[in-house]
């Protein structure tokens, strides 16, 4: 009859009737179209939303929001310069983070 042993026994070690190698599997590469796919929506995402987190706060919909009609104190400190500044950096940043993606990117074969 096979016993239970701790679970970080189970967790380490494997089955005697099972090889380690018949476990593990050939580790399966991801096509390198799906890995230019992924890159591509990747750098679009994220200059799509580095555009408008940058254009944003200094537009006329961040001022009028009515969304935040019954929060004054919210509406107040959304309308701060720092706050815009801070979500327009947040932009910026994902600005970079989408070109810097797309210069650097290399296939991995």
């Amino acid at each position: 009859m096979h016993t239970l042993k701790p679970t970080s026994f189970n967790l380490e070690t494997p089955p005697a009737s099972q090889p380690v190698e018949a476990q593990a599997g050939p580790r399966a590469e991801t096509p390198v179209w799906m890995q230019r796919l992924f890159v591509i929506v990747y750098v679009v995402f994220c200059i799509e939303l580095g555009i408008v987190l940058v254009t944003l706060p200094w537009s006329p919909w961040w001022i009028h929001n009515h969304l935040l009609a019954h929060w004054s104190s919210v509406r107040h400190f959304s309308r701060l310069g720092f706050v815009r500044g801070a979500i327009s950096g947040i932009g910026f940043l994902d600005l970079w983070l989408g070109v810097s993606e797309a210069v650097h990117y290399r296939d991995r074969r």
